[in-house]
């Protein structure tokens, strides 16, 4: 049973981003062929103290946050909710740098630095773009759209320059300009109140910037450190995180519209049971029809009780409060005990049962900081939530073993090496 329960168990009731222009890009030249050499010394330095396959899910993760956050940051300005606004910009801003020192890391410094201002002028034409829609000004977003065109394409040409001819152009443009048609698209339907084609862009932007960080590693990495991108234990890994690091996003997003009572509240709830969905679709897909029945109704639960738990501290019940805990722990040692023996018994019962219960932890505290208007507190835990996501899908593709591993589909890296979900 998917998430059916969401809309009864919930109670009735009551930006700016400063940085600068992004200058043109380097030419080559002696001087950048000195820099070169430095910045391949420095970063197969930084790749010997991380590995390239830790590096690469690290890149898909920021990706993919950052299209959380911007989505989150764009509708918060359209909706004029300032102290959300200032949260989300910090969180943003956060991810920005997270993403310069990554790409120094991957990369070499130089072209981290290069990066950065790229990246923080992408982020700033978005939320330029959102105060435009809510201003409805359409000088400012014709503005707005020409230069967000502009920055994309210096940001293509980055990332095709430094390929070495594995990524061209126009692959890189399309890739980055689908980014950004899908968050401005979700904006577009998000001002004029059309929350389920929002919504339905605010996965597909996740889903595709998460997938891009592979074409970026793909393209970009030595020959030596793609190989590592192949492997089955890697692949499960990658896409896990995917999976689970997006139910932790839209869980946090559908208790915040519970919280508040807002129109968005049905949506976003189909949003989750989507998510849902998809996380058993690939316990199918790995275990089995009878694996993925099982798991889905647990799964389906957990969701519902962390927005039942949201649904009482909007309404001031700390009764129902302390029975969606109590269902949580039912769901965190229930779980648990269906998943341990894929492990063969790599992971026992009771740690993963433990991981589940810093899971619930997380996003119970989430659903309190955001219902007192702590913003900031409720953006850092989140961050630690999604963080924990990546961690958890580690400890399950290393305890699920190459074997598993091996009954995940293959494919081209455009496609994220072969994904776990079906197709929407």
């Amino acid at each position: 049973m998917l998430c059916v329960g969401l809309a009864v168990l919930v109670a009735t009731g009551p930006a700016a981003v400063a940085t600068r222009r992004p200058a043109a890009l380097d030419r080559a030249g002696p001087a950048h062929d000195h820099q070169h050499a430095a910045d391949t010394a420095d970063t197969a330095a930084g790749r010997s103290r991380a590995s390239a396959a830790d590096l690469a899910v690290r890149l898909q993760a920021l990706l993919g946050q950052h299209s959380i956050l911007a989505a989150d940051l764009m509708r918060s300005r359209i909706r004029g909710d300032d102290s959300f606004v200032q949260a989300a910009n910090a969180a943003l801003g956060e991810n920005t740098e997270a993403m310069t020192d990554l790409v120094g890391q991957l990369f070499g410094p130089a072209t981290g630095r290069r990066f950065g201002p790229m990246w923080s002028q992408h982020v700033v034409s978005l939320v330029t773009y959102a105060a435009a829609v809510a201003d409805q000004d359409a000088g400012a977003l014709t503005r707005a759209r020409r230069e967000l065109v502009e920055y994309e394409e210096q940001l293509a040409d980055f990332f095709a320059g430094g390929s070495h001819g594995r990524l061209s152009r126009p692959a890189a443009r399309a890739a980055i300009l689908m980014h950004v048609d899908h968050l401005t698209r979700q904006a577009d339907a998000y001002a004029a109140g059309d929350h389920a084609t929002a919504d339905r862009l605010y996965r597909q932007s996740y889903q595709h910037t998460y997938d891009l960080g592979l074409t970026l590693a793909e393209a970009l990495l030595p020959a030596a450190d793609r190989a590592t991108l192949r492997q089955p234990i890697w692949r499960l890994r990658s896409q896990l995180g995917k999976l689970l690091a997006e139910h932790a996003a839209l869980v946090e997003d559908v208790t915040r519209a519970a919280e508040t009572g807002g129109p968005d509240f049905d949506a976003a709830a189909e949003m989750i049971n989507g998510n849902t969905r998809d996380v058993a679709a690939a316990v199918d897909t790995l275990f089995g029809a009878a694996a993925a029945r099982r798991f889905q109704a647990l799964w389906a639960s957990h969701v519902e009780q962390i927005v039942a738990y949201a649904g009482a501290t909007a309404a001031g019940r700390n009764d129902r409060k302390e029975r969606a805990r109590a269902s949580l722990r039912d769901f965190e040692r229930g779980l648990a005990a269906v998943l341990a023996p894929a492990t063969g018994g790599r992971m026992t019962p009771a740690a993963l049962s433990a991981a589940l219960t810093e899971h619930d932890r997380m996003l119970l505290r989430h659903a309190d900081l955001y219902a007192a208007k702590d913003y900031q507190g409720a953006q850092e835990v989140a961050g630690r939530t999604y963080q924990h996501m990546f961690d958890l899908a580690r400890r399950l593709a290393d305890g699920f073993g190459a074997e598993v591993a091996s009954r995940l589909p293959r494919g081209g890296p455009e496609t994220g090496q072969g994904g776990l979900a079906g197709p929407r």
